[in-house]
């Protein structure tokens, strides 16, 4: 499911849930850059950690299947391991049904899994294309007599952590907050003070736990805190949380997210990345220092700089487009990087127009430590430098979706004069940035709309309506 689809639901679910629906809007709605974890390799986590989690093998064969089923069952359930959400109502290629799979004899598992391993399995968040299982985690049938939902998260309004608890897991967390957002109970609480007695009274209050059982999820919840710290997590969701009647919980299935911004001090969690299943752009982007990440609209960015992409983003959003990407080409943007993030953008068929903003300029290479900066080295950014990026990408690209180009700062003049006389490909150069949106709109053929409907938390609603 897109983030967009997934916002859309989340405000449709306001009025019932304000609160949880707000924080689980504001976590999704942002395009943050996380490494996304298997589910075997967040229940190992948790294992490490202490967190109950029925026992389980990965096996790549049907064979080792059977084995593992030998081992742990006779009963088990078999999962496809793919990211992303929905497999158990996903669809394999060649015809079956869900990728999470209960069997009750080797025989049967090994089997089901034949018909799992390397097949394109597709779900709500993987699109059209789907994922091909590599892997499946076979895991012991655990008994439990209910499902709750749990999870960790960042709640990006009020700059804190905070817990997400219902008494009705087992479904995804949008299925809830539609059809029974009545169920969900948000807690905040300091990233510094963690799980406090004064946040498990709260807890134990508003949930009606026994003792027994608010041990045991005080327990937990110190456990994910300590992965949420120390391994820089963004996202830690455990759904369905399996709870006995003796008050015990066991993980039945987790689903870990985590900064990629701290990937350098993270090795661990680096290390675990499945590559061959994140967006191939953002991992070809990444081989030549870009930041891209895709998006839900249709309208191209290249800029260099986070804060300049971001503004660029929030421009187009004004004037009622959408962006196709964020692609921020760093403060060392060079002639090789630049042709390298054109050549990203034209392979998305979605883009219809492309906007260059780049601020010319100097920029600095190097880490910080204890507030000096070592291995560090100087550069400028020459817009002329782009300008001739720009040229040699259209040529060597054959690009021929339209292109506003704005360049600021060192050499600009120069750069602008560049683009304004190369003719292979319609081009229209801005020294201003809201010019440059405003103007890529046009020459796409765009005309938009500011309607004051309903405000939501400030932001207006923009609808954005192609001229036939």
């Amino acid at each position: 499911m897109s983030s967009l689809r997934f916002s859309q639901i989340l405000w449709k679910a306001a009025p019932r849930a304000s609160r949880v629906t707000r924080l689980v809007f504001l976590t999704c709605k942002e395009q943050v850059r996380q490494i996304s974890l298997h589910e075997y390799q967040s229940q190992n986590i948790l294992r490490q950690y202490g967190v109950p989690v029925p026992r389980g093998r990965t096996v790549k064969t049907a064979s080792e299947a059977r084995i593992a089923a030998q081992e742990l069952g006779p009963a088990c359930i078999i999962k496809a391991q793919v990211l992303g959400r929905g497999r158990a109502a996903g669809k394999f290629d060649n015809g079956l049904k869900s990728g999470i799979q209960a069997v009750s004899t080797p025989d049967q598992a090994e089997h089901v899994a034949s018909k799992m391993l390397n097949q394109r399995l597709l779900t709500k968040d993987n699109g059209t294309d789907g994922h091909v299982v590599e892997k499946l985690f076979v895991a012991e049938a655990a008994t439990y007599d209910s499902q709750w939902y749990l999870a960790m998260t960042i709640d990006r309004e009020n700059y804190q952590p905070a817990i997400i608890v219902s008494k009705e897991g087992g479904v995804e967390l949008d299925v809830l907050i539609s059809e029974r957002p009545d169920s969900l109970f948000t807690f905040g609480f300091g990233i510094s003070e963690g799980i406090t007695n004064a946040l498990v009274q709260d807890i134990q209050q508003r949930l009606g736990t026994t003792d027994q059982e608010t041990a045991n999820l005080t327990h937990i919840l110190t456990q994910l805190y300590s992965i949420f710290r120390d391994r820089e997590a963004t996202h830690l969701e455990i759904n369905p949380l399996g709870r006995s009647l003796d008050g015990s919980f066991t993980s039945l299935n987790a689903n870990f997210k985590f900064d990629k911004a701290a990937e350098q001090r993270q090795e661990e969690v680096s290390a675990l990345r499945d590559k061959a299943q994140e967006v191939p752009d953002e991992v070809e982007a990444e081989k030549h220092g870009l930041v891209y990440v895709r998006m839900d609209g249709n309208i191209g960015n290249v800029v260099n700089g986070a804060g300049l992409a971001m503004a660029t983003n929030d421009a187009i959003g004004f004037h009622g487009g959408a962006s196709a990407n964020f692609l921020d080409a760093g403060g060392k943007a060079t002639k090789d990087t630049m042709i390298q993030a054109f050549r990203i953008i034209t392979r998305d068929e979605r883009v219809k127009a492309i906007l260059v903003n780049i601020y010319g300029g100097t920029y600095v290479i190097g880490r910080w430590s204890m507030g000096k900066l070592t291995g560090g080295r100087v550069g400028i950014t020459q817009c002329d430098m782009i300008a001739e990026s720009i040229i040699g990408a259209t040529s060597e690209l054959d690009i021929q979706v339209p292109m506003v180009v704005r360049l600021q700062g060192t050499n600009s003049e120069k750069g602008l004069k560049m683009v304004s006389v190369y003719d292979e490909v319609k081009i229209e150069v801005r020294t201003s940035a809201d010019k440059a949106v405003s103007s890529r709109m046009q020459i796409w053929g765009w005309s938009w709309s500011r309607t004051l409907g309903r405000r939501r938390s400030g932001r207006l609603n923009l609808q954005c309506r192609d001229r036939v």
